[in-house]
């Protein structure tokens, strides 16, 4: 093979490299940026939101997407549930709409690793050490067996806090 060749190769390498990286890139970075005033938040964390004065009520559209909770100081928070998108409506007493703003909610990228084998999906977080990840749209049997093993160490956990064994 030519040095040529070798070179042309390489340059083919690095721009399709730097291609798919902008692909993969896409998606987070346009969800971050968006400046329509939509909530931005990822599966399982939470986000606060400022909210104006005299709010007593809120409702959200989904809570399986978004799950909120009115704080003290006017402020709201913001979990994501599921993917994607609802919208939350904050009420004074007298029933009238102070805000009214669309949820999107998305999953988590960083540092997950999805693992396919035919048409199942496992996925793993890998933060520093990969260990298996409950996440949506995993292979049923997998997500099950992890999904157990989480309640079944949440309930130990409750057990311990309440002095039971």
């Amino acid at each position: 093979m030519s040095v040529w060749s070798l070179r042309v190769r390489a340059r083919a390498f690095v721009i399709l490299s730097s291609l798919s990286a902008v692909v993969l890139l896409y998606p987070a970075s346009s969800l971050a940026q968006e400046d329509d005033g939509a909530v931005a938040v990822s599966v399982d964390q939470a986000k606060l939101v400022r909210l104006p004065q005299k709010v007593t009520t809120i409702v959200v559209g989904n809570p399986l997407i978004a799950d909120v909770a009115l704080q003290p100081g006017n402020v709201m928070v913001v979990t994501g549930k599921g993917y994607g998108a609802t919208n939350v409506i904050a009420m004074d007493s007298a029933g009238q709409v102070l805000l009214d703003r669309l949820i999107r909610v998305a999953g988590e990228t960083d540092y997950v690793i999805s693992v396919f084998s035919g048409a199942s999906r496992y996925s793993y977080s890998c933060t520093p050490l990969c260990e298996p990840r409950l996440t949506m749209g995993d292979e049923n049997r997998y997500f099950g067996a992890i999904s157990g093993q989480i309640t079944s160490r949440n309930n130990q956990a409750i057990g311990m806090s309440s002095g039971r064994p």
